[in-house]
């Protein structure tokens, strides 16, 4: 599980996708994803410190009897259930302190992705036609058929609020001179 949340979290992938990932996903190029939400493929490109941890994880995970070739698998030889990923999951973050008891709301698996998302558009250069340019990238990264799905993934953070203020303070500026 600390390879596979640690996946969720540095790609922005769906749960589903992770879990129907083949050791032979692994790429030279990325990750194939071969069964996304809208049934396409893409490749996830990946940073080099992922792969380092995949190639470890790699190491422990072939000395398992597994038939199956899933690159995540559990105690059964396959790949976990959504279920019970999730279940680890709040275990986790209740045991963390950032979840309350059972039946309070605390972060869900999938703010994992939303997560990714907000922090890579933080990380994007700060010009509108950058910004542009990214958020169609993000798009296709996280399997979106719509730049508006992509949209929904967004929320105000401090640092995107102060660039945007910043961005706006320039353009208004600009235009008073």
């Amino acid at each position: 599980y600390h390879f596979l949340l640690g996946l969720l979290a540095v790609t922005g992938m769906r749960v589903s996708e992770a879990l129907a990932l083949q050791r032979s996903d692994l790429t030279c190029d990325g990750l194939l994803i071969r069964r996304s939400k809208g049934g396409g493929s893409r490749l996830l490109p990946i940073h080099s410190t992922t792969r380092e941890a995949i190639t470890t994880y790699l190491v422990t995970r072939n000395r398992a009897f597994s038939i199956s070739d899933d690159l995540f698998i559990c105690c059964t030889g396959r790949a976990p259930t959504k279920q019970s990923v999730g279940r680890t999951f709040n275990n986790l973050t209740r045991q963390l302190g950032i979840r309350g008891p059972v039946g309070t709301p605390g972060p869900r698996l999938h703010d994992l992705r939303h997560s990714f998302a907000v922090r890579s558009l933080e990380a994007c250069a700060h010009d509108i036609n950058a910004v542009r340019r990214h958020m169609v990238a993000l798009r296709d990264y996280l399997g979106h058929s719509s730049i508006l799905c992509t949209y929904w993934y967004l929320e105000a953070t401090p640092v995107l609020m102060r660039t945007i203020a910043a961005v706006n303070e320039d353009r208004f500026l600009g235009d008073a001179q």
